[in-house]
This record gives structure tokens, C-alpha cells and sequence, in this order.
């Protein structure tokens, strides 16, 4: 009897895996395998003497030595470094893993939906090394280029802010979770209105863009848990990065990072745009609806407070602009436009 073919769904279609490649990739993609675990053609001295096996061992684990922490770890398998031990340990991992696990970062003079070679401001960068020193580049560089890009507020060119979480929980999460299996590597696309952070691979396992902030599975395991060892890791809260970004957003009143997911890659959208004032948000679902209370309000205009949310209401009451529904208790009082 013929083993039943399994079918992937991609959109409006459903594609058979019906091939030892399609298989492989599906067994990634669905995070049954991890790349990390494989072995990488070098001599396992290349994470055994290093430099970052030897300063981790010096500040985390001095008691230990290097090759044989390594084995206990599964870094080292029948005498030869794995893709996790590569990429958390050698020196260079880009020699061994060449065009899989760098960062690229590119810096558009531009608004448009696509950068173009003309509009590049200079040269992209290229950002190497082991993981943990990576992110800190990675982000030290991203920062200090969005913070020079202008901005036009109350009639005054001003720079461009970010909180310093948003950056480093995005461009973390990026490199981290990422498919290393993929040929190409994680990019940061820097825009007039926006920053873009490209992390090779699909969501693994059952994790879709709608349940992501609340979901957790670590497609790179190994990496995820030994980084979070490292002196002040680059991933403390475990599970809650990109929620801490989102919210860091939110607390300023900024517009919340957008999640794309393409055919091979996911897609962190942040823009350098504030979100609508309360009042306006307020306006703008009386526009479409009947009524407002306070608790409506404040999920629209992501806001906590009551209070706040209460003289928002005030506000446009003084303008002449909406009015209590009669016969609504002061507790739970609705709201809705005049006119």
C-alpha cells in the first residue's frame, strides 16, 4: 500500500511534498528537525580555542573545560562542531556557514515600498561574528543610523526615536529564530518612514502571525537556551520579546510593529509614525458606530487608564463634538457624536 503523500497549504493552494527535498523542507519549516543540530565539515578546535568559548567559560563556567562542556551540550557530535556550536562559539561562523548567518543592513534615502541601488545611501553593511557579538553590532548599528534620519515635527527637523528595547527585541528575535538551513541572511532595511527586519524562514511549527505574541515554540532550541546564559543575553525574557517590543511601542504612543509572513521569510515592519491622538480614534469609530464607552476606547486608542480615556471624553464634549447617551449609568456611560 502507497504511503500517503502529505500536502502543503500555501494560500488558495495545496502542494504535494512528494519529494525527499520537499519533505526535508517541510520537516524544518514545521520545526520536527532544526538545522542546528547538524554537523559542519571543520575541525571542532574552531569552537574548542576560540576566543568566545574561552571568554564564556571564564565568566560563566570557569570550573569546566571547553571540549568537554561542549559534548555535554551536544555542540560536538562523533568529533565535529554542530551549526549551534558554530554559530554561539567560533570566531567566524561565516567561514564555515557562508552566506547563512551574517546580517545584512541596507539604508534606503527613500519612502517607496521597495529599495532600489540608486537609492542607497552607502554601501550595505555587513554585520559577522558569533551570535551574541552580531546582535550587539547589529543593533548599535541600526539605532545609530535611524537616529540620524530627520524628521519633520511642529514645523522642526528633529531625529528619529525608537525605546532601545523595540531594535534589540526585533533584530534579537530575527537572528535568533531564524532558518539557518536558508541561504541567505537575516536583513535590516533602514527607510525614511520605516525600518524593515527580514529573518530568513517561515513560522515554525504551529505558530502563525495571529497568534505569535501569544504563542511560544523555539525553532533553534539549542541556541535560544545556551545564549540566555551568556552575561546579560541578549534574550533575558524568554518568550516575551516581541511583546515587549509591541508594548514599548504602544507606552509611547507609537504605531505597533506589523508581522508579515512571505513565501520564505518573515517580515517585522516598525515605522517612524505616532498613532492618532485618543480624540481622533474616538471620532474616527463614532464614524462607524452608534456608540463608545470606556472600555471601547481604550482598546482602540491602546490606552490603560480610565481616566485618561474619561477626559478624552470631556474634550470633545467641551467642542461640541459628542454627548452622553441618555439613560446610561455614569459607571459604564456611553458615549456618541452630536450632530
Amino acid at each position: 500500500m502507497d504511503k500517503p503523500i502529505p500536502y502543503l497549504r500555501l494560500g488558495a493552494q495545496n502542494l504535494p511534498q512528494d519529494t525527499e527535498e520537499k519533505l526535508a523542507r517541510l520537516r524544518l519549516d514545521k520545526g520536527i528537525d532544526s538545522f542546528e543540530t547538524s554537523t559542519v565539515k571543520g575541525d571542532m578546535e574552531v569552537i574548542t580555542n576560540s576566543l568566545p568559548i574561552l571568554s564564556f567559560m571564564l565568566r560563566v563556567i570557569p570550573s569546566a573545560e571547553p571540549e568537554q562542556w561542549l559534548k555535554k551540550q551536544q555542540l560536538i557530535i562523533n568529533g565535529k562542531p554542530t551549526v549551534a556550536g558554530v554559530l554561539l562559539f567560533s570566531e567566524e561562523p561565516q567561514a564555515l556557514l557562508p552566506k547563512r548567518c551574517g546580517v545584512k543592513v541596507y539604508r534606503y534615502k527613500t519612502a517607496d515600498e521597495e529599495g532600489r541601488r540608486e537609492n542607497l545611501a552607502f554601501d550595505p553593511i555587513t554585520v559577522e561574528g558569533c551570535l551574541y557579538d552580531q546582535i550587539i553590532e547589529a543593533v548599535n548599528k541600526t539605532k545609530n543610523i535611524v537616529e540620524e534620519i530627520p524628521k519633520l515635527e511642529s514645523g522642526r527637523l528633529q531625529h528619529i526615536e525608537y525605546p532601545d528595547e523595540v531594535l534589540h527585541e526585533i533584530i534579537t528575535n530575527a537572528v535568533l529564530h531564524r532558518d539557518y538551513s536558508i541561504l541567505k541572511d537575516v536583513q535590516i532595511r533602514i527607510f525614511d518612514n520605516r525600518v524593515e527586519v527580514e529573518s530568513p524562514g517561515r513560522l515554525p511549527g504551529h505558530i502563525t502571525i495571529e497568534n505569535i505574541l501569544k504563542e511560544q515554540f523555539a525553532r533553534n532550541g539549542v541556541i535560544v537556551r545556551l545564549i540566555n546564559r551568556f552575561p546579560e543575553a541578549p534574550n533575558k525574557d524568554v518568550g516575551e520579546g516581541l511583546n515587549t517590543a509591541f508594548e514599548a511601542m504602544t507606552r509611547l504612543r507609537l504605531k505597533v510593529p506589523v508581522i508579515a509572513e512571505q513565501e520564505n521569510s518573515v517580515i517585522v515592519y516598525i515605522r517612524h509614525e505616532p498613532l492618532a491622538s485618543i480624540e481622533s480614534a474616538i471620532m474616527e469609530y463614532l464614524n462607524d458606530h452608534e456608540n463608545i464607552t470606556n472600555k471601547i476606547a481604550r482598546g482602540i486608542a491602546s490606552v490603560d487608564s480610565e481616566s485618561t480615556i474619561k477626559a478624552a471624553f470631556n474634550r470633545l464634549r467641551e467642542q461640541g463634538l459628542i454627548e452622553i447617551v441618555p439613560g446610561t449609568k455614569t459607571a459604564t456611560s456611553a458615549w456618541r457624536k452630536l450632530g
